[in-house]
C-alpha cells in the first residue's frame, strides 16, 4: 500500500487522511508539540483520541514512526484502521512468523512502512540495533501506565523502554495512557527519562457513557432486562471475576437467544483470537470475560460495558468502561455492587514482600468501594479521583437520574456511632453492623452482647445499616481505615451527632432500583432504515477486506450519513470518517444506497437533513519543495525511470510518483516529458465530464491503461497553468 507523500499542516492530514473537520481537546498542541520535536505525555480518556496525537505527526514528518503498545489486538485493529485511510503501517509481535517479520523489517528499511507498531517484549538489544539502522520520526509509548510500578497493570517488559533517550536523544517521544494518578505520571518521566516533557491532561469525562450501579441481587435477572432491547443489536462487553463464571453467564446467555462467547485466560490462544474475531466482525454481539485478562480491542461500536463482580481499583474500572462508545455515540457502563465483592478482592490485592504497594493497592480497591456505595453523581466522583473539578450533577448517572425525598436520620446515626464508640473503634462496618442488630452470629464476643446498643437497631435489616453507614462515610460523620481490615473511627463530626448538637438529615432514592431497560441506539436514528441498509453495505464491504466493520466505518459515521444524505462524491466529503482514500474506495457503495433510498422514499433531502458544512478544497500540493522532492528532482533529471529512483532512494515507487505530482505542479518538471500531449487531452477531458476532484470516477471514465498517476499529474500541470 502507497501513501501520498510526507504532507506538512496537520489539518490536512486530518482532513484527507482521516476524514475530520478540527482536532477535538488539545489534540492539535499535542502535535504541534512533537513537530517542534519536544518530548510530550499525554493522559486523555479512552476514546478521547489519543492515536492521533502521534498518527498525525508520524505524517507529517520524514521517516518511521515507532509505536510500542502492549495489546496485540488493539494494535492489530490501528494497523488495519491505518491502512484503510491509505496509510503503509505494520506491526511485529508474536502473532506473525519470522519470515513476515523479516519481510516488515526489510520494508521499513527501505522506508516503506510509515508507522511501525512493536510488542514491548520485542524490544532487546539486537532490536536497538535494527531501530538505529531506520529513518525514526518519533517514538510513541502508549498505554505507558503500564512502564510503572504505581500503575494498575505494570510489565516489566516496559522498563526495557527506559534506555530510548540514550540511544536516540534527539528524537520526540510521547507517551501516551488513559489512566495514571499523580505517583504513576511521575514514574513514567522518570523511567522514560523525558523529565523536561510537555504534560497534557485532558479531561477524562466521557459524557456519551450513561453510568449506573445496581445493587447485585438477582443480577442475572436484571443482566437479562438490560440486554432485552439489545438482541441482535448492540455489541457490548461483560465483565465477569472468574473464568467459570464468565462460561456459566455465556451459556445463560446463549439460552436466552443472545450471541455470546466467553473470553479468558484459561482457553487456548486460538480459541481466545477465535472469540475475539468474531466478536471485532459483529458476527458475536456479546463478549463475556475476566477483569484480570484485558481485551485490547479497539473497537468502536461497543454500546455497553457490564462488570457482574467489582474491578479491583478505578482506573481499571474507568479503562473497562471506557471501551464502551469509542465513536462518541450514547453508550451505558452498568456495575453490579456489593460489599463482599470487596471482601472478596481483599485476599488478591495485596503484594508480597511489598507493603508499600500493597498498602497502596488496597487503598485503591476502597476507593472503588466507595464509588459502588456512593450516594453522590458517579461522574463526579470518576472525575474528582482524577483530581478534575466536576458539577455534583451530570444528568446522566443513576443518581442523577433518580427522584429522592429527605429523611431525618438522626437517631439511627446516633446508634450506628454510639457503637463505634463503644467497641473502643476496633472493628469494621460489618462487625459494628452485626452488634447494632443484634446478630447472634458466634463471631460476636460476649462482652460486646452486653454493651447499650447491641441490638439496638433490630427495627431495620442489615441491609439499610449498611447503606446509612455509607451514607455516613460519604458525608463525613464517621471515618473508615485503609488496609485489607478496614476499622470505623469516630471524628468531631461524629461526636457534634452524638451531642445532638448536629442533625443527620440524608437524600433517600425513592425507588428502590433505577430502571436498568434503555431503548436500542439503533432506534433513535431519524431513519431506521436507511441506518440498517448502510449497517448492511458496511457488512459487506468489511466480510469482502475481511476486516470488521468498524475499521470501515465507525457507527457515527454511519449516523452522519443517514443525517446529511450525500448525493455525490462532494457531498460525501462533508461526512465525519471519510478521508481521500475511503471516498474513493467505498463512496459509490453508500451513495447508490442513499440515492435508491431518497427516490423511493420521495425525500427533498435539501429540506430533510441537517445542515451540511461543506469542506473546502482539499490541499493537495505542499507550499514550497521540501530537500527530499528536490532530491527526487535530482535524480529524474539524470534518469527518469521512476523504479530506479524509488530503489536508489529506498522508497515505494507511489512515493517517488508523489514526489513527481508535486515537482510538476511547483513546474520543475514537464508533464510531456510523462505522457503524451493526446493523452493529456482525453484525461483532461474525463475530468470535465466527471466534474469532480476525485480520482476513482475519473479513473473510471478513462480506458484501464491510464494510471492514478498520470491522472494525478495531469491535474498538477492543469492546475499550475491555470491558478485560481
Amino acid at each position: 500500500m502507497s501513501f501520498g507523500g510526507v504532507k506538512s499542516d496537520p489539518h490536512v492530514v486530518l482532513n484527507e487522511t482521516f476524514g475530520y473537520d478540527s482536532f477535538r481537546d488539545r489534540q492539535l498542541d499535542i502535535i504541534q508539540t512533537v513537530l517542534s520535536g519536544k518530548d510530550a505525555m499525554v493522559l486523555m480518556p479512552t476514546g478521547g483520541g489519543k492515536s492521533l496525537c502521534f498518527q498525525i505527526p508520524a505524517l507529517c514528518m520524514e521517516g518511521t514512526a515507532i509505536v510500542v503498545s502492549p495489546l496485540i489486538a488493539l494494535m492489530k485493529d490501528q494497523v488495519d484502521a491505518l491502512r484503510q485511510n491509505g496509510v503503509p503501517a505494520a506491526f511485529i509481535n508474536s502473532s506473525i512468523d519470522s519470515r513476515e517479520i523479516d519481510q516488515i523489517m526489510t520494508d521499513a528499511r527501505m522506508g516503506r512502512i510509515k508507522m511501525l507498531y512493536l510488542a514491548p517484549e520485542r524490544i532487546s538489544d539486537q532490536f536497538w540495533r535494527y531501530l538505529s539502522n531506520l529513518n525514526i520520526s518519533l517514538f510513541a509509548i502508549d498505554e505507558a501506565h503500564c512502564m510503572s510500578h504505581w500503575g494498575h497493570d505494570f510489565r516489566p517488559d516496559y522498563r526495557a523502554l527506559a534506555v530510548i533517550k540514550d540511544k536516540f536523544k534527539d528524537i520526540p517521544v510521547i507517551a501516551l495512557t488513559a489512566t495514571a494518578d499523580k505517583y504513576t505520571r511521575e514514574d513514567i518521566l522518570e523511567v522514560l527519562n523525558i523529565p523536561n516533557a510537555e504534560v497534557f491532561i485532558s479531561s477524562f469525562n466521557r459524557p456519551n457513557i450513561k453510568y449506573l450501579v445496581e445493587p447485585k441481587r438477582r443480577s442475572s435477572d436484571k443482566l437479562l432486562t438490560f440486554l432485552k432491547t439489545r438482541k441482535d443489536k448492540e455489541s457490548g462487553i461483560i465483565y465477569c471475576l472468574s473464568r467459570k463464571s464468565t462460561e456459566s453467564l455465556a451459556d445463560l446467555l446463549n439460552l436466552n437467544g443472545y450471541k455470546a462467547l466467553p473470553y479468558h485466560a484459561g482457553l487456548s490462544a486460538d480459541q481466545r483470537d477465535s472469540h475475539q474475531m468474531l466478536f471485532q466482525k459483529d458476527e458475536v454481539n456479546i463478549i463475556v470475560a475476566t477483569i484480570a485478562f484485558g481485551m485490547g480491542i479497539d473497537k468502536s461500536n461497543v454500546r455497553f460495558v457490564v462488570h457482574m463482580d467489582l474491578p479491583k481499583n478505578i482506573e481499571s474500572y474507568y479503562q473497562e468502561t471506557g471501551r464502551a462508545g469509542r465513536d462518541g455515540e450514547p453508550s451505558v457502563a452498568l456495575l453490579f455492587y456489593t460489599y463482599a465483592d470487596v471482601l472478596k478482592l481483599k485476599q488478591f490485592v495485596e503484594i508480597e514482600n511489598n507493603e508499600e504497594q500493597s498498602h497502596l493497592m488496597l487503598k485503591k480497591l476502597d476507593q472503588m468501594a466507595a464509588y459502588g456505595s456512593s450516594n453522590s453523581c458517579r461522574r463526579q466522583y470518576l472525575l474528582n479521583y482524577f483530581d478534575e473539578d466536576a458539577p455534583a450533577k451530570c444528568g446522566n448517572c443513576d443518581i442523577c437520574l433518580s427522584s429522592y425525598e429527605e429523611k431525618d436520620v438522626t437517631t439511627d446515626a446516633q446508634i450506628l456511632l454510639s457503637a463505634v464508640v463503644r467497641l473502643k473503634e476496633s472493628f469494621g462496618m460489618n462487625y459494628v453492623i452485626d452488634v447494632v442488630t443484634g446478630s447472634r452470629s458466634k463471631k460476636i464476643r460476649d462482652a460486646h452482647t452486653r454493651i447499650p446498643t447491641y441490638g439496638k437497631g433490630d427495627h431495620h435489616p442489615k441491609k439499610y445499616w449498611l447503606k446509612l453507614c455509607r451514607y455516613l462515610l460519604d458525608d463525613g460523620y464517621v471515618d473508615m481505615t485503609s488496609g485489607k481490615f478496614p476499622i470505623l473511627t469516630v471524628n468531631g463530626k461524629s461526636w457534634a451527632v452524638l451531642k445532638g448538637e448536629q442533625p443527620v438529615i440524608i437524600s433517600m432514592r425513592k425507588t428502590k432500583e433505577i430502571e436498568v431497560r434503555q431503548e436500542s441506539t439503533d432506534d433513535s436514528v431519524k431513519y431506521p432504515d436507511l441506518f440498517k441498509a448502510l449497517k448492511k453495505v458496511r457488512t459487506e464491504i468489511a466480510v469482502n477486506k475481511g476486516l470488521p466493520s468498524y475499521i470501515i466505518l465507525s457507527d457515527a459515521s454511519l449516523r452522519d450519513l443517514v443525517n446529511k444524505m450525500p448525493r455525490d462524491y462532494t457531498q460525501l466529503q462533508s461526512v465525519s470518517g471519510f478521508g481521500a482514500y475511503k471516498v474513493e474506495q467505498y463512496g459509490d457503495f453508500f451513495l447508490k444506497v442513499i440515492n435508491e433510498f431518497i427516490e423511493e422514499n420521495s425525500i427533498d433531502p435539501d429540506k430533510e437533513k441537517t445542515a451540511t458544512i461543506v469542506k473546502p478544497p482539499k490541499p493537495r500540493y505542499v507550499e514550497k519543495l521540501t530537500p527530499t522532492l528536490l532530491e527526487t528532482y535530482e535524480m529524474f533529471v539524470k534518469n527518469p525511470d521512476i523504479g530506479f529512483i524509488a530503489e536508489t532512494r529506498g522508497m515505494s515507487p507511489a512515493t517517488i510518483e508523489n514526489h513527481i505530482t508535486q515537482l510538476i505542479y511547483h513546474q520543475k518538471i514537464d508533464i510531456h516529458e510523462l505522457i503524451d500531449t493526446s493523452l493529456i487531452l482525453e484525461i483532461e477531458e474525463a475530468i470535465n465530464r466527471t466534474d469532480t476532484i476525485w480520482l476513482k470516477p475519473i479513473k473510471e471514465a478513462l480506458p484501464e491503461h491510464v494510471t492514478y498517476a498520470k491522472i494525478r499529474w495531469t491535474m498538477a500541470a492543469y492546475e499550475a497553468n491555470n491558478p485560481k
